[in-house]
């Protein structure tokens, strides 16, 4: 048995407390509520109140009929679901207006007419053990459902729907709308409102219509027309549209059944939705009416995909931009429910002159049109129809969730701006004509469901579940992201990536830098977006201003379909013979990439030029390098401070992931960046002839600009410098001829018996091979033309000067023509040559870490940690004129070695300098890089690095994860730091503050770093472009955990951690020392010195020196550090020294290791305060 609701007049106590200042928005609404002996009539006389002052006109006598009309509504609802226990009427209930939620009621909460307690924890139990369900209260709400807000007038209609009494209005969403319910007084007995978040004081909050609306007023059903209604049916309505002559003055009906409805376009200039009906037979004929009329645009909430209607009084229009004309609603026009009873079938004879043939299908993009057989470019994704339920907000800005824990819906390429309210775990979504979208890239690992302006997104349940409220910054950016898909037309791989660029620059950079509405701020004219302007260097080759606006009426009525969904990456694999990268190529431009065939393995074959490469999954990767001369932080939207501003933009994928589909023989020569002939070379006799030799590759050098030797006759003019690269090997066999398709028996060369070693000089267009070349492989270098004599040897055509031959150890040395091409030879056939699966050699780390000066090129993979770009440096004197003062670059990675026998792999710099620069693609933070003969160092300061040479090989292993996967840092006790290189750099310890030995507080300049006392700054000389200052502070802690002692360095924000201070006494903190400027405290024993750049007031050092020597600050904490010196640092360890303890009359000696010097990565507070030091770890 349920338990009966009580009636009283005092309300039901469940969830009361949920509502502002402890009180419900009932026992507002209820605080002078008469004697409970007359609660029935109290409550009769409450709801002729309530109809007087909300639902009758202002000023207007009572109306008493209209009040018993409310009353028997509500007391016919209470009644009908029989669980009132005999009570007539809701006495627990009690009436709100529009204006009495949107005053008072601050949190999110539903109210159900006659729910017992228990069916609404049986609702509430849907919530879910993640999900907190909302709230009751026992609220009655009526008022006037329509399509017109507060404050529009007729013509401002957009398809949105409110409820209205006279005090206000409020937005609703209801599942399913019967249009006779428009206008009309209405009972809502089960309904939710959404407030607004309360940091959005103009906010609006909004209704959650969950159950049919009941009328007031007894609904008059007018009488029915005695005669049939004239419809057209589909297929004669589409056919009608190419007769000339049958449309004028015709305004027919027309009948069908709904296949789809597409989503509601809204524009400055007018709003539209198209609807599309069919015949009987699910292969007949489909005819698209597009709705445009304000007044009708509210049908698309009652339309239903599978229901009968009937259009009334339509016309037909040719749409600007459209191909053809379509049928479209007139202002006269009625939407009907279809009754085959009542209409009868238009017959109209349609053997006149047509007006235009079918319509053709537009081409699809990238075909051509002068005849090639060119592949197009994009593809088709997966159309279909889905219903799930949200479980998951990913990104609400964004218009990202996740449905079903399994797949992630965009609804960006929609315009939601109602569902966006609604949209929430637990809510039910019907999506129709959807794009499923697999291996999407941009981050995202799952199928993505995005539905375009073809498509609909139809609501099919609310959610029980009390929606989170966003915090400020995690709802910016809505605006922003309108603008990628509407302006930019980005496809969804570069949406996803571009959504991920800004959350990850929001983290970065907001609430520090910039406030995160000023980074994802509406770009207009004039006011550009920081967001959009960084990532601008991408966009502007991806998706380039200058590119068509999106078109709707295209997206949704043309066939075949067309949207940005189905765009993919995809052209023409090219070799540059410019800058002898990657490429693919397609009408629109060029595109540099990096590819890998898979895990570890180079692309090699040469057959991949001018191939069609299609992929799906792959990482853009922008390169930004800015000169800058902003005077602080508040003047970053000002770009007159951008001196020098230089991208690089690029993708890598790996080829296992992407579609590889050959082409005919001319796009190949334009693809290779090669001269097309007329005909291929040829002998005498007509027969194409060429000739080649087999080489081993042993070793490949750099690809960077080099000087050459000018030969003999040549201009006088210094040759610069030009981009080349060299590989060394040895020949296998001798020179092959050409015999039809295959290739003949080597030629005897000289000594067979003797090392045959060939360097091979690549430069001009030959470099576009750089890519395909590597260590271990066998190639076949071959030359066009008829035979020549010693073509590939010493004294040939091809060869140069012998001095630098000797110098390389080599036989002969080519260089390689511009017409001359490389294959890819497969090993397996030449026993002779050694397996190309062998390992890249590699140094080991004793060579690597050692202080011998003498091996000084050495070879090894490592995972790069970052990437910096240091100041440039003056060049040495003698590259440099007297008369000029130049400076050259340099970029610092900082790797990680990986060797089996060390668990702890050590950091180490590798610097690239110029002729070297830019640096190689693909040196990013996270990828896995093989270098081979990089030049080591050893610096004054005794730390090893290396630099890249000439001779250096480089070839990317891996590339960065896509999702930045969180490793743990090992936690150890601070003793196994003295182990030298078996130490890990970064990592967690268990210890205790023991003292404090300095603290420095300042405030400086912003653009000079000079002290600011008082806010000025105290620069001698030129004058500061800015008074903005900024605050530093720095902290020195002596920690220790039984086994050995540190002294750890804190910086900024992690000094308010270490002293213990909340965000507002760390703020209020930092304001005190504005006014002295500076604060620094050196504790060398019981007392503190005291410095500062002005006089400090006597309570700020007393309650500095008291926090630091207090037990708030010396306390047990979980730290996490890395070491201030890297493990390649060639330094003796200090041995063990002696130290002297006092302990009461006890003196005690004994070794104490050296202290270890830490900078601070984070400070937290132990699970267990109670455990101490190193005795939490053996837990």
């Amino acid at each position: 048995m349920t338990s009966p609701e009580r009636p009283s007049r005092e309300p039901s106590r469940r969830g009361r407390s949920r509502a502002l200042a402890g009180r419900s928005l009932r026992r507002i609404m209820e605080a002078d509520s008469p004697p409970a002996a007359d609660s029935e009539q109290a409550w009769l006389e409450a709801a002729r109140t309530f109809v007087e002052e909300t639902l009758c006109p202002a000023g207007a006598e009572p109306n008493a009929q209209l009040s018993q009309l409310v009353v028997d509504c509500v007391k016919s609802q209470w009644l009908s679901q029989g669980k009132n226990q005999g009570f007539p009427l809701p006495l627990s209930y009690s009436f709100v207006s529009v204006q009495d939620l949107k005053t008072h009621q601050n949190l999110p909460c539903c109210s159900h007419l006659s729910w017992s307690s228990s069916t609404y924890q049986a609702w509430a139990q849907e919530a879910g053990p993640r999900g907190t369900p909302l709230p009751r209260e026992r609220l009655l709400l009526l008022g006037t459902l329509t399509d017109l807000s507060e404050d529009s007038e007729q013509e401002c209609r957009k398809g949105d729907l409110y409820v209205k009494d006279h005090t206000g209005v409020l937005g609703c969403e209801l599942i399913d709308l019967d249009l006779s319910w428009l206008g009309r007084l209405c009972l809502f007995p089960s309904w939710s409102y959404l407030p607004p978040p309360r940091w959005n004081s103009s906010g609006e909050g909004h209704l959650e219509l969950w159950s049919a609306p009941v009328p007031v007023l007894p609904v008059t059903s007018s009488p029915g027309s005695l005669s049939p209604l004239s419809v057209l049916y589909p297929e004669t309505a589409s056919r009608l549209l190419r007769h000339r002559g049958k449309l004028r003055g015709v305004q027919p009906n027309l009948a069908g059944k709904l296949v789809r409805v597409s989503a509601l376009v809204r524009s400055q200039k007018k709003s539209h939705f198209v609807l599309s009906l069919g015949g009987s037979s699910p292969a007949g004929s489909l005819v698209s009416v597009v709705v445009q009329t304000p007044a009708q645009l509210v049908w698309r909430r009652a339309l239903r995909p599978g229901g009968s209607y009937v259009l009334t009084a339509l016309r037909v229009v040719r749409i600007r931009g459209h191909c053809y004309r379509v049928w479209t609603t007139s202002p006269s026009s009625c939407l009907l429910p279809l009754r085959p009873e009542c209409v009868r079938e238009l017959e109209l004879e349609l053997d006149g002159p047509l007006l235009e043939a079918d319509p053709p299908p537009l081409p699809a993009p990238g075909s051509s049109r002068d005849g090639d057989r060119e592949a197009p470019l994009s593809r088709t994704s997966t159309l279909l129809s889905y219903r799930g339920k949200v479980t998951d907000v990913l990104s609400q800005p964004a218009g990202l969730y996740e449905v079903d824990g399994q797949l992630v819906l965009c609804l960006a390429y929609q315009q939601f701006h109602s569902l966006r309210k609604v949209v929430r775990p637990g809510v039910s979504l019907e999506l129709q004509d959807v794009h499923l979208l697999q291996s999407v890239g941009g981050g995202m690992t799952r199928p993505v469901l995005a539905p375009c302006l073809h498509g609909a997104v139809l609501l099919r349940g609310f959610s029980c579940q009390k929606p989170e409220t966003p915090l400020f910054h995690q709802a910016q950016g809505a605006s922003l992201y309108e603008q990628l898909v509407w302006e930019r037309q980005l496809g969804l791989p570069l949406y996803l990536w571009a959504t991920k660029a800004l959350e990850e620059l929001a983290c970065k950079l907001c609430p520090h830098v910039l406030r995160h509405h000023q980074l994802l701020q509406h770009s207009c004219p004039g006011n550009p977006s920081p967001g959009l302007q960084l990532l601008a260097p991408v966009l502007d080759v991806l998706a380039p201003l200058g590119s068509s606006r999106r078109n709707a009426h295209k997206e949704i009525l043309e066939d075949p379909h067309h949207c940005p969904l189905q765009k993919i990456l995809t052209g023409l694999l090219a070799a540059s013979s410019h800058k002898g990268c990657l490429q693919l190529r397609d009408r629109s431009g060029s595109l540099p990439c990096l590819i890998l065939a898979t895990h570890s393995q180079p692309i090699r074959d040469t057959r991949l030029i001018g191939c069609l490469v299609r992929t799906e999954k792959f990482q853009v990767i922008i390169e930004r390098n800015i000169r800058t001369t902003f005077p602080s932080y508040k003047e970053l939207g000002m770009t007159g401070f951008v001196q020098k501003q230089q991208a690089r933009v690029y993708i890598q994928f790996f080829l296992a992931d992407a579609l590889i589909l050959p082409v005919p023989r001319p796009l190949l020569l334009s693809a290779a960046s090669l001269v097309p002939s007329q005909t291929e070379p040829a002998a005498p006799d007509g027969v194409p002839t060429e000739q080649s030799r087999l080489f081993l590759l042993s070793h490949k050098e750099a690809l960077m600009k080099r000087n050459f030797c000018i030969p003999p006759g040549a201009s006088p003019e210094v040759p610069k410098p030009v981009l080349s690269f060299c590989v060394s090997g040895r020949w296998l066999g001798g020179t092959q001829r050409k015999e039809g398709t295959a290739w003949g028996p080597p030629e005897p060369s000289g000594d067979e018996s003797k090392d045959q070693k060939v360097l091979l000089l690549f430069r001009g267009s030959s470099i576009r091979w750089f890519e395909f070349v590597h260590p271990g492989q066998v190639y076949r270098l071959v030359a066009p033309g008829p035979p020549t004599p010693l073509l590939f040897e010493e004294g040939g055509p091809s060869c140069v000067a012998q001095r630098p031959l000797e110098l390389a150890g080599c036989a002969s040395c080519l260089t390689v023509p511009d017409e001359w091409t490389l294959e890819l030879e497969s090993s397996r056939d030449l026993p002779a040559v050694p397996d190309a699966s062998q390992a890249l050699p590699e140094s080991s780390l004793a060579e690597l870490l050692s202080g011998d000066h003498t091996n000084s090129l050495v070879s090894f993979s490592a995972e790069v940690l970052s990437r910096t770009l240091c100041e440039p440096f003056p060049a040495p004197f003698w590259t440099r004129p007297a008369s000029a003062r130049t400076s050259r670059g340099c970029v610092r990675l900082t790797v990680a070695v990986r060797a089996a026998d060390c668990p702890f792999p050590p950091h180490l710099d590798v610097y690239i300098k110029d002729p070297h620069l830019p640096p190689p693609l693909g040196l990013l933070p996270g990828a896995r890089v093989y270098f081979g003969q990089l030049e080591r160092k050893i610096a004054r300061s005794h730390n090893v690095y290396c630099c890249f040479r000439p001779s250096t090989y480089l070839q990317v292993l891996s590339f960065p994860p896509e999702s930045a996967i969180s490793v743990p840092l090992p936690r150890i006790f601070l003793a196994e730091l003295l182990q030298g290189r078996r130490a890990p750099f970064q990592a967690t310890a268990s210890c205790h503050i023991v003292s404090v030995f300095s603290l420095q507080l300042l405030w400086v300049c912003a653009h000079c770093t000079s002290l600011c006392p008082q806010g000025k700054c105290t620069r001698q000389g030129a004058t500061c472009p800015t008074q903005t200052c900024v605050s530093q502070a720095s902290i020195r802690l002596l920690v220790e955990d039984g086994t050995a002692e540190a002294l750890v360095t804190c910086r900024n924000h992690h000094v308010a951690t270490a002293l213990g201070l909340c965000p507002s006494e760390w703020t209020s903190l930092l304001e005190c020392v504005r006014g002295p400027g500076k604060v620094a405290l050196q504790f060398t024993g019981p007392g503190a010195q005291v410095e500062s750049s002005a006089k400090i007031d006597e309570p700020l050092v007393l309650f500095l020196r008291t926090l630091c020597t207090s037990f708030s600050v010396l306390r047990p904490v979980v730290l996490s550090f890395e070491l201030e010196r890297k493990s390649s640092v060639l330094t003796v360890p200090e041995p063990p020294r002696l130290q002297r303890f006092q302990c009461g009359e006890l003196t005690l000696l004994t070794r104490v290791n050296p202290r270890i010097r830490l900078s601070c990565l984070s400070i937290q507070e132990p699970k267990h305060p109670s455990s101490l030091g190193a005795f939490s770890l053996s837990c």
